[in-house]
């Protein structure tokens, strides 16, 4: 019989932020993070591009009920975009579908561009997303063949600035390379971003870096790499530290808390939204919702009987 190996974290678990190094996918992270903290009750929070890198947030143990309660609907990044050339895949990994020179483009009718892309916009999100046509992934059909149209939805991009800019004469032709930083609602497409701005150009656009630099709340100073991960095996956030920190929250009494732990509600005090009770100590008991009279709890966390 092989060795048991005892997970190192509790039965409570918690947060993983991890900073994600390109080439890997969401679920080699994952499978990766399972072995060094010997546990398969780790699931992510969104998935993020192989080619891109930055935040990427895992729950363990009890805490990956906490995933789907987490508000995660602003994100920012840090990105390269190419003016000069779109691809098939709207990024560097795919290949190059037509090319034309942008160095005659001036700041001016870049920003004019740009501004057109922020604000409330309907975006097409890139042929190679992950959005599900007929019960299958888009890329999965575009990648067999198929010609995919998805439909154009809504997205807020609330920053989309130009860092910088540099001239890239190849000898044949000369691309413009910006390098940008976008704050956008969950669902925008940064690659889409690029695409379009390339068109609105008329020199076509293509992604050639993306760095996520805040999920919701979290962001890269709350991560950590998977190399310092395997360096020292724990969590970046207990379950208490997590709710603290994604979570308003109300205080309340021992009482209260057992009436919390056997599934029964408490009186509401007016916090919109999903909150956490957390008692004097500090322990987040449950995660509640307020609706009409009650306020009743979404998810407990510390339910009779579970060791603490």
């Amino acid at each position: 019989m092989g060795e048991t190996r005892t997970p190192l974290v509790d039965a409570l678990g918690g947060l993983l932020v991890v900073d994600k190094d390109g080439g890997w996918t969401s679920h080699d992270v994952v499978a990766r993070c399972r072995k060094l903290l010997r546990t398969k009750k780790i699931g992510h929070a969104g998935t993020l591009d192989p080619m891109a890198t930055g935040v990427l947030v895992l729950g363990v143990e009890r805490a990956t009920k906490m995933l789907g309660l987490l508000s995660l609907t602003t994100k920012s990044y840090t990105a390269t975009i190419r003016l000069g050339q779109s691809t098939i895949t709207d990024d560097a990994e795919g290949e190059a579908v037509a090319t034309t020179a942008a160095g005659h483009l001036d700041d001016a009718e870049i920003t004019s561009g740009i501004a057109e892309l922020t604000g409330d916009i309907q975006q097409v999100p890139a042929t190679v997303s992950a959005i599900k046509v007929n019960g299958e992934r888009a890329y999965a059909r575009a990648r067999a063949g198929e010609d995919v149209q998805l439909a154009a939805r809504p997205v807020t991009v609330s920053r989309f600035d130009v860092l910088a800019r540099r001239d890239i004469d190849t000898g044949t032709t000369t691309f413009v390379d910006l390098d940008v930083e976008v704050d956008c609602s969950s669902g925008t497409y940064i690659r889409a971003l690029a695409r379009d701005l390339g068109e609105k150009l008329g020199v076509g656009g293509h992604l050639t870096a993306l760095r996520r630099t805040r999920v919701g709340p979290f962001t890269l100073e709350h991560a950590r790499t998977l190399d310092q991960l395997a360096e020292e095996p724990a969590l970046n956030l207990d379950i208490d530290a997590a709710a603290a920190l994604a979570f308003p929250h109300r205080e309340i009494t021992e009482a209260e808390a057992n009436s919390l732990r056997d599934g029964r509600w408490l009186d509401p005090i007016g916090i919109q939204g999903v909150h956490a009770a957390r008692t004097a100590d500090g322990k987040t008991i449950a995660l509640l919702e307020e609706k009409g009279k009650r306020s009743s709890p979404v998810f407990v966390v510390r339910p009779r009987g579970l060791i603490d």
